[in-house]
């Protein structure tokens, strides 16, 4: 079940990345080069999921490298709450710009099963992962710099065409999203097995 998870987690990754390949490269062409590292929210979260999955999957090389063990909480962490995060988000943006018209198509609708996938993988698999509150908050401060760096530089997610004049509330939506993604985080923590 953990590999069928890792790979269907790794593809989704791949393809998140070519997902946002043309807005990558558009940072590429028109920013400083350190900014296109806040451009693919979701299949970082993905990656970092995948990664999570791997410790998992293998737990001798925690046991033989200190290096793995010292990262596996901050990955973790930031598998968990990113992934809620961008996995709601994702699919309020989507079904957002469907409420003003925009019409869905067989990507949307596969965004949103994947997206929804997701938050919910994050939130079951947290009671199998060490990090821990503090590791958590690390996680919110990546978000909130993301956030930081994606509105105030524009390199925040494409958004449909209908959305781009409700830019304002979509910030403050994003920003509340990372704090409440922490928040749940930090619930689900107190049912995790130990």
């Amino acid at each position: 079940m953990l590999i069928v998870l890792f790979l269907v987690n790794a593809l989704g990754t791949v393809y998140g990345y070519i997902w946002y390949w043309d807005q990558m490269q558009y940072t590429l062409d028109h920013h400083p080069l350190w900014r296109v590292v806040f451009v693919p929210d979701s299949p970082t979260a993905s990656l970092f999921f995948t990664l999570s999955l791997l410790y998992l999957l293998f737990p001798q090389f925690t046991k033989s490298s200190s290096v793995l063990r010292l990262l596996r909480p901050i990955i973790e962490a930031l598998a968990v709450v990113t992934s809620l995060k961008y996995g709601i988000w994702a699919v309020t943006m989507i079904l957002a710009g469907a409420a003003q018209g925009d019409h869905l198509v067989w990507e949307h609708y596969m965004l949103i099963v994947s997206h929804l996938g997701m938050a919910i993988e994050g939130l079951l698999f947290v009671r199998f992962m060490v990090f821990g509150r503090l590791a958590a908050f690390f996680a919110l401060l990546w978000l909130l710099l993301n956030d930081t760096v994606d509105y105030t530089f524009g390199v925040y997610p494409w958004l449909s065409d209908v959305l781009e004049d409700d830019l304002n509330a979509i910030q403050t939506f994003t920003i509340g999203l990372s704090v409440f993604s922490l928040l749940v985080t930090w619930f689900t923590l107190q049912f995790r097995k130990v």
